[in-house]
């Protein structure tokens, strides 16, 4: 099915409803839940999904496994969509939390003829051994650190999702306790008790994980050069110890 919304079909008897979307460009998906488990596979461009408990980037030929009854919202950056949206008595082994994988050769194709199904595809065929195939594959996937935490607690949270907005090299720590009003100290403290983490280190993941849209259009040197890193190799060398590949890979 394609460009269709997931409630005009939810009511089908059937385990796996394949629904494929084309958004326009930088588009937001409000705030919003399905009863049913999704993978949001993006065929082109970039996803950044939100949740209470963090954000997620969602490259090219990558997906993001959301749990039941978790509120997201989605920006569309250039996005065509493969989705699955499955019951959970289906898939016992989903995970809890939002989860960035890997998609191999093999499950993108198959998610590409899964979408290409109608809603009243024969379960108990071909349709249905393909679908079924697809879930087989999807559970040996890899997943990818492509995550990052935010803080519940106000004007932490605020702060971090301007921040992931718009990273700003030349930000500190002081200049974001001044803003909600702390010291420098108290403010750190907080907010390693709300994320596990400094801001510091934080907000270093954070331009990590701003690179991954800009990759596909821009070379590792722009990219390098608009989050403000000294150098391409100190770009390419931080963003390889943080996703375990270059920035190459993503281009």
């Amino acid at each position: 099915m394609r460009n269709t919304s997931v409630d005009a079909y939810d009511h089908l008897p059937v385990d796996v409803l394949p629904i494929g979307t084309a958004y326009p460009p930088d588009h937001l998906l409000r705030r919003h839940t399905h009863r049913r488990a999704q993978l949001l596979y993006g065929a082109s461009g970039t996803m950044q999904v939100e949740t209470d408990e963090g954000a997620w980037t969602v490259p090219t030929d990558r997906a993001v496994m959301i749990p039941p009854h978790v509120a997201h919202e989605v920006r569309m950056v250039g996005v065509t969509t493969w989705s699955l949206y499955i019951e959970p008595d289906a898939v016992p082994w989903w995970p809890v939390t939002c989860t960035v994988i890997e998609v191999g050769p093999l499950l993108r194709e198959l998610l590409r003829a899964a979408n290409d199904l109608d809603a009243d595809y024969d379960t108990a065929g071909r349709d249905g051994a393909l679908v079924r195939l697809a879930l087989h594959e999807l559970r040996r996937t890899a997943p990818v650190p492509f995550a990052i935490s935010l803080p519940r607690d106000e004007p932490f949270r605020t702060l971090c999702r301007a921040y992931l907005a718009a990273p700003d090299a030349s930000l500190t720590t002081a200049e974001w306790a001044r803003a909600a009003a702390m010291s420098t100290r108290t403010f750190d403290r907080r907010f390693r008790t709300l994320t596990g983490t400094s801001p510091a280190t934080w907000r270093a993941r954070a331009r990590l994980l701003a690179s991954l849209p800009l990759l596909p259009a821009l070379s590792v040197t722009e990219v390098a050069g608009r989050l403000g890193y000294a150098s391409p190799a100190a770009f390419t060398a931080a963003f390889s110890r943080a996703f375990g590949a270059p920035p190459s890979r993503f281009r």
